[in-house]
């Protein structure tokens, strides 16, 4: 498969356009947690009670829509191979827990990748909706939809004091998880972010890795979403989220300036250097892929680079990945391999960008 045509099929079609503050602001998520009223929570539910679930999901909803620009289609957890499953976590689309815990869990997933919904995970039912760019009011509009849609066929577990009912008692109340992924390396690089991190918790919100809880914050891609799900409405804390991201984007541009301002031919050489090594490595490991990767997109928004797109940066985040790679080689693949590997799709990639440039314009672009 020529990489070309594999990009087109691994890249998600919401992740190839750009959405408001897309510089800083990779993706906006909102993510409800449902559970199924007269079943036991997917812990301690039994074998049958969770294929019924599945079933039922494929029965009522695969295929159908409230929305026409959203049909689904299911993937059944142990239908899938394990590279299979680590892909659909690497593109943010499963949970690790579903794709590693769930015998009997499945994925629900529009034909655009903009929604997905896990079944039988934490919870019977999380519904997942993903957008470019800071757009955690457009997100939750859609995650609103689609849960009133699913209402009108399930009976979901609700009180009427506490909320909806969850696996984990940090979800009770309006069971949503409003989350955005920020790149932030000026606010690292001036070493800002260990002061912003506390005064963010302290908010009622948490800062976290790019996959989520437990995870490093490779590449300077940080995750910021809301930790109080009850006594609030959804409305309430999407509109907290959003004022401190807005507060962290003013913050990050400001940042950027000040080292334009102070240390502009050295962050222009920290740049270019980090083009060089991807442009050339023969071997790289992850974490100095993610470190350059985020360098050369902070040149590209900076001007440093031109004629390289911005989108490329986010498809070689996800591309280098594990999955991905053991995926575009037909197989698993050992850590010096995937290495090795994750060089040449660099490579590959950025000599690629070059060409189209070419192309398009005539002439040399870099």
């Amino acid at each position: 498969m020529s990489l070309q045509k594999f990009i087109k099929q691994a890249i998600s079609p919401w992740m190839e356009t750009e959405g408001p503050d897309s510089d800083i602001v990779l993706s906006s998520r909102i993510r409800l947690a449902r559970n199924i009223d007269a079943y036991q929570f997917p812990s301690i539910a039994t074998n049958d009670e969770s294929k019924e679930i599945v079933e039922r999901f494929n029965k009522t909803f695969v295929g159908k829509s409230y929305d026409s620009d959203l049909k689904f289609e299911i993937l059944k957890m142990d239908e899938l191979q394990p590279i299979e499953k680590r892909v659909l976590v690497e593109k943010h689309l499963i949970s690790p827990q579903l794709a590693e815990d769930s015998a009997f869990g499945a994925c629900v997933l529009s034909e655009n990748e903009e929604v997905s919904i896990m079944i039988n995970e934490e919870d019977h039912i999380r519904i997942q909706c993903l957008f470019p760019g800071f757009q955690l009011t457009e997100a939750l509009k859609v995650a609103s939809g689609l849960d009133d849609w699913l209402e009108e066929h399930i009976d979901y577990a609700f009180d009427e004091k506490s909320g909806y009912l969850t696996s984990c008692p940090t979800n009770v109340g309006t069971g949503m998880r409003a989350s955005v992924m920020m790149h932030l390396p000026a606010l690292v690089m001036t070493g800002q972010m260990s002061r912003i991190v506390p005064a963010i918790n302290q908010l009622g919100l948490v800062v976290r890795g790019i996959y989520g809880e437990g995870s490093e914050a490779l590449g300077n891609i940080f995750q910021i979403s809301n930790q109080i799900t009850l006594g609030k409405a959804e409305e309430d804390i999407v509109e907290d989220l959003n004022s401190v991201v807005s507060q962290l984007i003013v913050q990050e541009r400001s940042a950027r300036e000040t080292l334009m301002k102070t240390s502009g031919i050295h962050l222009e050489d920290r740049v270019h250097r980090s083009f060089g090594v991807l442009a050339h490595s023969r071997i790289i490991e992850s974490k100095e892929a993610a470190r350059c990767l985020s360098d050369v997109r902070l040149g590209i928004d900076l001007g440093f680079i031109k004629n390289i797109s911005r989108n490329i940066l986010n498809e070689l985040m996800i591309l280098t990945q594990p999955g991905f790679l053991q995926q575009s080689a037909g197989g698993a693949l050992r850590p010096n391999e995937r290495d090795i590997r994750r060089a040449t799709l660099i490579r590959e990639r950025l000599i690629m960008e070059n060409r189209d440039n070419v192309d398009d314009e005539g002439g040399k672009t870099i």
